[in-house]
């Protein structure tokens, strides 16, 4: 029984979200309340295990999602970011290209969401192709999936954030395996596979870009700026495990490596460096914040109420029902939980909901094993990611901007996607029997 009322919840979600185009936050929160109420739980208890499950979640990751924003916000808006992207095309010459465009989508990819580095580097991709004369394809895939594995599988992106709050996961660590897991997974998905649909033409023609090169930032302070979050977090991660809990050492590692502390550290370093050191006043910088804040208040709505279905799950005891199931395979959890992720991702579309989603059912399974909880963070980021198709609003924007017809999107950027999706799954199973071994 509890295995058909949990089916039905998400078939309801999936009703709301594709048929009756209820926003993903309402959804999830009418899911919540139509799944307590089947399990026979008493009005007070579920309405404070939605309260609970909202709040647990979002007071452990608002802070990095917003100053993430911020920082994505003015990395973008000053100009730093179409500074890495020129500067490393110049860097690596005609011949490596490809790889220039890669290494930009990642490293822009960290501070920035998928959307605005995409938009970010579009004018880029259709410059380089017709300078080369390549498929603009060619050059947006690697571009794309480069963006893609960052929004997936690296911390401070709401995702991987969200999750690592829910599987009690170590952002540092997260963040250093979602970095060596990321490395096959777009050069495959990239460069690799680009070589297969450089047949494919673009009629489409970039976006203007509103920064002038005058105005750019310097390289070395963009990349640093850009990276800084990413510096701090790696460095506690890497030297804190070395260290005795009493030296001074230990003691600043722990607290600028803690993800809130480097996040709001990386916006007051962003602050000066690409705002008031440009001529910006602290009024026109604050601005362009509250706009980064307002551009992601839904997403955090979203991840709140995924955390409000994880709590009523575990509160209607319907999770270790599940657990006892799942217990009986003969997949490793980290399979399963790729495997939930990918066909809710199939079904619904958001990656984010996707995960979260999935990272309800199979939180039981994961507490009472021994998995690391940052490779499950990284395995139910992967199947996320898993086919986006035509519900998937980056499918839309793919083909749009590239001119391209459905089935072309398809065979480019469905494809590429799935090969993340994969590459991302053997890597965290490698991982897996690395860190087990």
């Amino acid at each position: 029984m509890p295995v058909i009322l949990i089916t039905c919840s998400i078939l309801l979600l999936l009703v709301l979200m594709l048929f009756l185009k209820f926003n993903a936050f309402i959804s999830l929160t009418l899911v919540s309340l139509f799944l307590g109420i089947s399990f026979g739980m008493p009005a007070d208890n579920l309405i404070s295990s939605i309260q609970k499950g909202f709040g647990d979640t979002l007071g452990s990751l608002t802070f990095i999602v917003v100053f993430g924003a911020m920082l994505g916000k003015i990395v973008g808006e000053s100009g730093a970011a179409l500074q890495i992207s020129n500067s490393l095309n110049r860097l690596f010459g005609p011949k490596n290209v490809v790889w220039a465009v890669v290494l930009t989508g990642f490293i822009i990819g960290i501070p920035l969401f998928y959307t605005a580095g995409f938009v970010l580097l579009i004018p880029l991709v259709f410059t380089i192709a017709a300078v080369g004369n390549f498929s603009p394809v060619y050059i947006g895939i690697p571009m794309a999936a480069a963006l893609s594995v960052t929004h997936g599988f690296l911390p401070p992106h709401p995702g991987p954030v969200a999750l690592a709050s829910i599987f009690k996961a170590d952002l540092g660590l997260t963040l250093i395996y979602g970095s060596i897991i990321a490395v096959p997974a777009i050069v495959l998905a990239g460069p690799f596979y680009g070589r297969f649909v450089k047949d494919i033409k673009s009629s489409g023609s970039p976006a203007k870009s509103n920064v002038q090169p005058l105005e750019l930032p310097s390289f070395g302070i963009s990349l640093f700026t850009a990276l800084f979050p990413v510096l701090l977090i790696s460095i506690g991660a890497c030297l804190i495990p070395f260290l005795t809990k009493e030296t001074i050492v230990y003691k600043l590692l722990s607290f600028w490596g803690n993800p809130f502390i480097a996040m709001l550290l990386a916006v007051i370093v962003a602050t000066y460096n690409l705002g008031i050191s440009r001529g910006q006043s602290v009024k026109e910088v604050m601005d362009l914040y509250n706009v980064a804040i307002s551009e992601v208040a839904l997403i955090i709505l979203i991840i709140g109420a995924g955390g409000a279905f994880k709590q009523v799950l575990i509160d209607s005891k319907s999770a270790e029902y599940l657990a006892e199931i799942f217990r009986g395979s003969s997949l490793s959890p980290l399979v399963l939980a790729w495997t939930m992720a990918a066909i809710i991702r199939l079904a619904l579309g958001s990656a984010t909901v996707a995960a979260l989603t999935s990272a309800g059912i199979i939180l039981p399974l994961i507490q009472s094993s021994h998995v690391s909880p940052e490779l499950t963070v990284l395995s139910i980021g992967a199947g996320s990611l898993m086919f986006s198709h035509v519900n998937d609003a980056g499918f839309w924007i793919f083909k749009e901007y590239f001119n391209l017809s459905i089935a072309q999107t398809i065979r480019s950027w469905s494809i590429m996607e799935t090969i993340v999706s994969v590459t991302g799954l053997a890597g965290v199973l490698l991982l897996d029997l690395i860190l087990v071994s």
